[in-house]
């Protein structure tokens, strides 16, 4: 019964995750670009406030595109197909991470449900990070190649590079050690996974409870429940993307290709220095209005899966 569940997990992670990272590539493109280093930023004059007498001071400032700018620019220059660029690497890869990623949650909460308070706030922490630390270490070559194939520009009709070529160009320009660039941004962002789910769960335990409550059983399932999820994954996603977002940034900026970003902290401090703390929340938008939807998306479907197939049983 435990190989059963364990596949189930495996297959409805692996669905919800290619579902969702169809439906929002286009806007995962747009935010690559917005936190690269070379997205084109517009200069734009900014008026300081004296101190004594509150003259106005005109200072020459920067400003990053708009993601309808992005999106337009990238159509206009390189043609709709760019809009889904790195979508073979994240179908390959979005399955089995999201398979891998719900069964190691699945798991790593029936073992710290033996070790701490039952279901409680900890206990979605810690298989939250357990089941990010594993799916990390474990895709991040291919998310690598989905980056950079990203922040590849060619004009329309250039010929452009498939993940095979990226992944050669990689493993013969830097080698194995190229595969993990950007995996230190990764696991600072496992912060982030901690505290969508530790939200999702409490919303979710509230709104079963509500369910059970008014039908008088637990085990039974509305449509109006699987709203009530999405909507709890959503507020869980914005939540936890607003707080964690800065590592997405560094993350980046790690994979781009010869850049002068080696480490996390040395690529956090460079971009605090050159570009401003602003800098750090370039991007979003577009991941919010992306990974919003795409949650809700992911979680829902994931449950419902679950729900279907562990009814047939």
């Amino acid at each position: 019964m435990a190989q059963k569940d364990t596949l189930l997990y495996l297959f409805a992670g692996g669905c919800s995750g290619t579902i969702g990272a169809i439906l929002t590539c286009p806007l995962e493109v747009a935010k690559t670009r917005l936190q690269s280093s070379n997205i084109m930023l517009r200069p734009v004059f900014q008026v300081q406030m004296g101190a004594l007498n509150a003259a106005g001071v005109i200072r020459p400032g920067t400003m990053a595109p708009g993601l309808f700018q992005v999106l337009r620019s990238i159509l206009e220059k390189e043609g709709p197909r760019s809009l889904f660029r790195g979508l073979g690497p994240n179908l390959v890869g979005v399955a089995p991470s999201r398979a891998i990623y719900f069964a190691t949650y699945s798991k790593s909460k029936e073992l710290f449900n033996g070790l701490l308070v039952p279901n409680s706030g900890l206990v979605h922490m810690f298989s939250a990070g357990t089941a990010a630390f594993f799916t990390n270490s474990l895709m991040n070559p291919v998310w690598m190649v989905k980056t950079r194939m990203q922040l590849e520009k060619k004009a329309r009709g250039e010929k452009k590079m498939n993940a095979l070529q990226c992944a050669r160009y990689v493993y013969r320009s830097e080698g194995i050690r190229g595969f993990y660039r950007g995996l230190t941004a990764s696991y600072a962002g496992i912060s982030e996974t901690m505290i969508c789910f530790l939200i999702y769960e409490t919303l979710k335990k509230k709104i079963l409870a509500k369910n059970e409550f008014d039908s008088g059983k637990s085990d039974n399932k509305a449509p109006s429940d699987f709203l009530s999820l999405m909507l709890a994954a959503a507020v869980s996603k914005g939540c936890a993307s607003c707080i964690a977002y800065p590592h997405e940034v560094i993350r980046t900026r790690l994979r781009e290709e010869g850049s002068k970003y080696k480490y996390f902290f040395q690529t956090g401090r460079l971009i605090a220095i050159e570009e401003g703390y602003t800098a750090f929340y370039r991007g979003l938008v577009p991941q919010l209005i992306r990974q919003i939807p795409n949650t809700a998306i992911v979680l829902a479907s994931y449950e419902l899966i679950i729900y279907l197939l562990a009814d047939s049983k």
